[in-house]
């Protein structure tokens, strides 16, 4: 079996606010620092638990969400492509660069400006790399990663969110089209990467994607698939997790999506998170990884 995510950095919630409303979960600007951190230590169990080895850095000043570090990169060997995040994460993009190179990473950035959201909108499955678009990255950045990477890309598509009119809605924030989606770890998660001998696996909820997308994962004949209902992927951010192909680490609230993994033998690990969920994010954000 290959292993994945098997070394990841994760940061901490001293600088976490909610005040910043750059996606459509910032509903609560209030927050619980204290049970933020405790669920951050929670998750940090649960990893480990699983066998993860966690490299910790400090949270940057300056950045409401700097515990989400999925975002700063994606990371594969000794290489790193950097993201280029919205307007009040910017900060972290030069913070998080000096952290790869101290690690030994060669860092790219993408050209352009165009918009990269690391490792949260680009999900690698064995040369496979699962990538988002149109809110938080850029097509061209995603090929620019995979290229770079030596990843196959399979460019897909979420949802937007829609105005009272059905309209697509514009962050009044970031300025960037939004979507409860806007990140693909938010619809697709990978929970084995294939091999010689066996399919991977991903979960993903087909209603969080366009036509086009499921299309694209259908045709996907060395990939078994787990459906994760709008329900569960939306309100318990269930493929929000982090798997190693054996354990995996998800939220406590996605109790369909935790038996169909019991059931194909994978022990399952859920941390109880809602604090750190006010910003959009969840178990996976909380984390990068390294290989």
């Amino acid at each position: 079996m290959n292993l994945i995510n098997q070394t990841v950095i994760m940061s901490d919630t001293l600088n976490f606010s909610a005040e910043q409303a750059i996606n459509p979960y910032y509903a609560d600007p209030s927050v619980d620092h204290n049970l933020a951190a405790a669920e951050h230590a929670a998750i940090y169990d649960g990893l480990t638990e699983a066998g993860v080895r966690v490299i910790k850095v400090p949270s940057p000043v300056g950045s409401q969400d700097g515990v989400y570090t999925a975002n700063w990169a994606l990371v594969r060997g000794d290489k790193a492509v950097l993201a280029r995040l919205p307007n009040v994460r910017k900060v972290e993009e030069d913070y998080a660069e000096k952290i790869l190179q101290d690690l030994g990473k060669t860092v790219y950035r993408v050209p352009n400006d165009w918009r990269f959201s690391g490792q949260g909108d680009s999900l690698p499955c064995g040369n496979y790399l699962f990538c988002g678009q149109a809110y938080r990255s850029d097509p061209e950045a995603q090929a620019f990663a995979a290229d770079i990477l030596g990843y196959t890309s399979i460019q897909l598509q979420t949802v937007p969110e829609l105005d009272s009119n059905g309209l697509p809605v514009t962050n009044s924030v970031s300025g960037w089209p939004d979507s409860f989606f806007y990140d693909i770890d938010l619809a697709l998660a990978v929970i084995k990467a294939p091999s010689a001998n066996e399919n991977g696996l991903i979960a993903y909820c087909p209603e969080a994607f366009t036509d086009d997308s499921n299309a694209k994962i259908d045709q996907l004949t060395d990939i078994d698939k787990i459906i994760v209902s709008l329900d569960e992927a939306q309100h318990a951010f269930a493929t929000n997790l982090v798997s190693t192909g054996e354990t995996v680490v998800m939220s406590a609230h996605a109790p369909k999506l935790t038996a169909e993994l019991r059931g194909r033998g994978l022990r399952v690990i859920t941390p109880e998170v809602n604090e750190l969920a006010k910003g959009g994010g969840y178990i996976r954000c909380t984390t990068l990884s390294l290989n």
